[in-house]
């Protein structure tokens, strides 16, 4: 089952990868296409609506379906959220790429699941193995995406038969990205001869993030529940680019897509302000709120380096330091995770620092509550409900 899934994972990785950099490269050379936003959710918003079906719950059905199966994750997820996030991507929504690879690989881990007449039991570590391809190959971090599918898998008895078909599946995804000739940016490996003061820094800046996941979570519940209120679900997409539109000529370009430079900045140690991991946050969750498809995960990346960075001069640490405790203890805290977000650290960064990493993860897992952006998901229901 891992190897199965880990092939499907990488495969349909690689080929989101790459469509992800043309477009992203395309509306970089032609900004703007962002005024094609609301165009470009209407059209998202009428497939979805209505051709979606339960594939509009996103990556919370994959997740849900792994806690509590039911009749599977649909087929149709996989090819829906490819291109519906490779058009996010290319008009300029703010979103991610995590949510795309994990609806992909458990959309056709299912599908396999399914010509093989698996038990629930045997489909439900498909999906975990599935999972852990799709984070490990998106990301390049195999080990962390092994864990990253334990820590959402419910119960130890589940996470015991799934710990082989997980690890195999993340490695092999993430060795097949590779193959096929894609290479990850790298991120710099981080020297640092820390003490017991400097944990003590590391923790109050996991009580920061801890806050800054909270307000995202809280900031996507609040759009969600204001585009939920339109008597057309269709619309919700067109509301929020005319709302993106509007922002981007206020504020400017660099908060669309993936924002990957403002991340890369706050890592290089250059200091940021605190208004630029707000703005991030605010075009995220406006973007992902009204049912854009697409990822959080690498928008946390950003909001938590770029706010890292920003808290670096209070708290008396380095900005590549502070940058890096952010960049993984925001998902830390969104997702619940902080065993594979330390261990993403360690993967990211190197062995230096992983202790404060550690310390800044759990306690902005602990500190944040019990919130879940992928419960969010599913319990907000499908993004395009009729």
């Amino acid at each position: 089952m891992g190897l199965v899934a880990g092939v499907l994972a990488g495969v349909s990785s690689y080929v989101f990868l790459r469509g992800l950099d043309y477009v992203t490269d395309v509306r970089l050379r032609h900004p703007g296409l962002v005024w094609l936003l609301p165009v470009a959710g209407l059209g998202v918003g009428i497939v979805y609506h209505s051709a979606g079906g339960r594939a509009g719950l996103g990556t919370g059905l994959v997740v849900s379906e792994i806690r509590t199966p039911t009749v599977g994750v649909p087929r149709r997820m996989a090819p829906l959220v490819l291109v519906g996030t490779w058009i996010t991507h290319l008009f300029g929504g703010s979103a991610g790429r995590e949510g795309t690879a994990l609806q992909m690989a458990g959309s056709l881990a299912g599908g396999a699941a399914r010509l093989a007449r698996l038990t629930d039991h045997d489909r439900r570590v498909m999906l975990v193995a599935a999972v852990a391809g799709g984070f490990g190959a998106v990301f390049g971090v195999p080990l962390a995406g092994m864990f990253f599918a334990l820590e959402i898998a419910p119960g130890h008895r589940l996470r015991l038969w799934a710990l082989g078909p997980a690890l195999c599946a993340a490695f092999v995804g993430d060795r097949i990205v590779t193959a096929l000739g894609y290479h990850h940016a790298a991120k710099p490996v981080i020297h640092w001869d820390w003490n017991f003061a400097d944990l003590g820094r590391a923790a109050l800046a996991g009580l920061a993030f801890a806050l800054a996941a909270v307000a995202f979570l809280a900031s996507l519940r609040a759009v969600k529940s204001v585009v939920g209120t339109l008597r057309y679900p269709w619309l919700r997409p067109v509301v929020g680019g005319v709302a993106v539109v509007c922002l981007t000529q206020l504020l400017g370009h660099d908060y669309l897509g993936l924002s990957l430079p403002l991340a890369e900045r706050a890592l290089a140690g250059v200091p940021t302000g605190f208004s630029v991991f707000a703005l991030k946050l605010l075009f995220t969750a406006i973007t992902l709120g009204c049912a854009f498809p697409g990822g959080e995960v690498t928008p946390l990346f950003v909001i938590g380096s770029t706010l890292g960075a920003a808290l670096s001069t209070p708290l008396g640490l380095p900005v590549t330091m502070a940058a890096a405790l952010g960049f993984v203890s925001v998902f830390a805290a969104s997702a619940n995770a902080p065993i594979a977000c330390t261990i993403m650290g360690a993967e990211l960064f190197g062995l230096g620092a992983v202790v404060p990493l550690g310390v800044a993860c759990v306690v902005a897992a602990v500190a944040s509550g019990r919130g879940d952006i992928y419960r969010l998901h599913h319990a907000s229901g499908a993004k395009h409900a009729r």
